[in-house]
């Protein structure tokens, strides 16, 4: 579309000691190929090292002596943007070539409130079953006419739609979704527009995704009205898919668990329900070990199909360990807005 007209578009970027990735990111997203005007704000949350990374690359930015957490990191970067579109994205993620144009041509839509982008954390990788399941999911609510699936690693929002985040709310991704369709706007999907994140640990994925869960949990309790009948689609698409997972999926598996071990020695069923929990999570440790392997782009090697089969088992009982996990958090009052992060 090179006739159209592009609008202006302020790239948030919220950082805590990511002095080490910074230029690599407004690097990325200067040369991100997007035809408007384009403003990069870095907001350094109480982090002066950071700070003086990001100005030494001439970009703006907003920097405290404390730091507040990522949803007020973004509360104070909504607020000095200057332009009708602001895109949030992290500071340890590089996009795809075009991802930034590919979001905005959403806002054509004038009954769409934000673009929700991709998130991938290796491409094809050690969670690309997961990450495909996410992606499918979000298709079908676009489809259906909106998704809360927003990721906080890439998302457009128009500016006037933003209200302040609470200051105990930590998943800023989903509390801004819910507010916006609460308003009458849809949120779309853009599964082109891609930020890809190095692989992690499955400690550092336990820790975060427990927390996050935890946090979530916490969003839905205090948005309980978005649950009712008469908020339509987004009802169906928090008990089914939010509520169900965080909660009754992961007991009923532990139940099932509890079960089979109580019934291990009579019967057949029980002991190869166990052995394939066991061949699961010992695939996942093996595919763990490995992950060095990963090429420079975060790719694992190609395995064996059986291999491959037995880790993607792994992952789903990983996934539903850590939901337990972060229903265990919320049930004990994790309310965490700020947690330790890699110096990056």
């Amino acid at each position: 579309m090179k006739d159209r007209t592009w609008p202006d578009v302020t790239v948030v970027v919220p950082a805590y000691r990511e002095a080490g990735v910074i230029a690599r990111k407004l690097d990325d997203v200067r040369t991100n190929g997007y035809q408007g005007r384009l403003a990069i704000l870095v907001v350094a949350d109480g982090d002066p090292e950071t700070a003086a990374a990001a100005e030494s690359c001439g970009v703006r930015v907003l920097s405290g002596p404390d730091r507040l957490g990522k949803s007020q990191a973004l509360n104070r970067g909504f607020a000095a943007a200057d332009t009708h579109i602001v895109i949030m994205s992290d500071a340890n993620n590089r996009l795809t070539q075009g991802a930034l144009s590919a979001l905005v041509e959403h806002f054509d839509d004038p009954e769409v409130g934000a673009v929700a982008g991709e998130k991938l954390e290796a491409d094809d990788g050690r969670e690309g079953l997961y990450w495909k399941f996410e992606s499918w999911l979000k298709q079908r609510e676009d489809q259906l006419g909106t998704t809360i699936g927003l990721v906080g690693e890439l998302a457009a929002i128009r500016a006037d739609l933003w209200r302040p985040i609470p200051e105990d709310v930590a998943i800023d991704d989903l509390w801004t979704a819910l507010d916006i369709v609460e308003r009458g706007y849809r949120v779309a999907y853009e599964p082109t527009a891609r930020a890809f994140e190095p692989p992690t640990t499955l400690a550092l994925q336990w820790e975060r995704r427990t927390r996050t869960i935890a946090g979530a949990l916490h969003v839905i309790a205090r948005r309980g009205r978005q649950l009712r009948p008469s908020a339509g689609l987004v009802a169906a698409e928090l008990w089914g898919h939010r509520l169900v997972r965080y909660t009754l999926s992961p007991v009923s598996h532990a139940a099932l668990l509890v079960l089979a071990g109580a019934k291990v020695r009579t019967s057949v069923l029980a002991r190869a329900f166990l052995l394939a929990h066991l061949c699961a999570c010992a695939g996942l440790l093996v595919e763990g070990r490995s992950a060095g392997s990963a090429d420079e782009k975060g790719v694992v090697s190609s395995r064996h199909p059986v291999m491959r089969a037995v880790t993607a088992s792994g992952h789903v009982v990983f996934l539903q360990a850590v939901a337990m996990g972060g229903l265990v958090r919320y049930l004990g009052g994790d309310r965490q807005t700020k947690w330790s992060t890699p110096r990056r």
